[in-house]
């Protein structure tokens, strides 16, 4: 049984499709302090809330729905968060800064059983959260909508740390795979090249866990187009993006999508089959 969050109401439709939906009563007090209500009783439940903006509300929105369950006699809850909040907050770079992310999974850990994340930015810090804790990377989704659109292409991950990503991407599609490293040339200049692969007259698909500015993709899609690339293509589990961002990516690339983490007009991949699954496991 599922409980769709005010995070996750852009996917309750599809997902009402596929399983039962527990009814809950979302709504806020003129002061702006969000109340919760479960209107049924049962066992289990999984609770669907994405922390996208406005983060801290959704986060809060999360706990209160564990809480009000756990009230309502529900013994076992889990949590998927298609995209989590803070998960890029995952180190101390000053001193007296918090390691943001632990603060959420623990904070979550007080209510859930199990928590399921897809494509978290350091898979590491799951194991801050208390219970079970998963990372989801929705490579099957991603690799299905642009099997058509590459042909004999190849998958690039825009740095070596997005490289398991585009991994995961060619191998269900059985294609060549890297990444581009980065060089500094000097401290206001970096240059960037695809690593041991040629780009001439294939297409390209280009694989990242977020994208918030663009900046990076542009930069990329330019070199490869100088390198005689046919078609660019990229993809995210999470499309962030700043005001601006997806005009300016879209008029540097053939075509930018982003899965349904967060509802924007590029978000063209369906993340809910992977959510469904997790019901049937029930």
């Amino acid at each position: 049984m599922f409980v769709i969050g005010s995070g996750a109401k852009h996917l309750e439709e599809e997902i009402s499709r596929h399983g039962n939906l527990i009814n809950v009563e979302i709504k806020k007090f003129p002061d702006g302090e969000k109340y919760v209500r479960v209107l049924e009783r049962g066992k289990e439940a999984i609770v669907i809330q994405s922390t996208y903006h406005p983060q801290d509300e959704n986060l809060i929105e999360a706990l209160l729905l564990g809480d009000a369950l756990s009230e309502a006699g529900f013994k076992k809850l889990k949590i998927v968060i298609p995209y989590l909040a803070y998960s890029r907050q995952d180190r101390v770079t000053k001193e007296g800064e918090p390691i943001s992310v632990r603060a959420i999974m623990k904070m979550l850990g007080l209510y859930y059983d199990e928590l399921y994340v897809f494509d978290i930015h350091n898979p590491k810090t799951l194991e801050h959260f208390p219970g079970i804790a998963k990372n989801i990377y929705p490579a099957e989704a991603i690799a299905n909508y642009f099997k058509d659109k590459l042909g004999e292409g190849l998958i690039l991950a825009p740095d070596k740390g997005a490289l398991e990503r585009a991994k995961r991407v060619a191998e269900v599609l059985g294609l060549e795979y890297s990444h581009f490293e980065k060089e500094r040339i000097s401290p206001t200049e970096v240059r960037m090249k695809p690593v041991d692969v040629d780009v001439n007259g294939k297409n390209v698909l280009i694989v990242d866990d977020i994208i918030s500015t663009g900046g990076t993709m542009i930069k990329a899609a330019n070199i490869l187009r100088e390198l005689g690339a046919k078609e660019i293509f990229v993809v995210a589990t999470h499309g962030v993006f700043a005001e601006g961002a997806i005009e300016r990516v879209s008029k540097a690339v053939n075509e930018l999508a982003v899965t349904n983490t967060i509802p924007t007009e590029v978000s063209k991949i369906s993340i809910v089959d992977y959510i469904v699954k997790l019901g049937e496991k029930e």
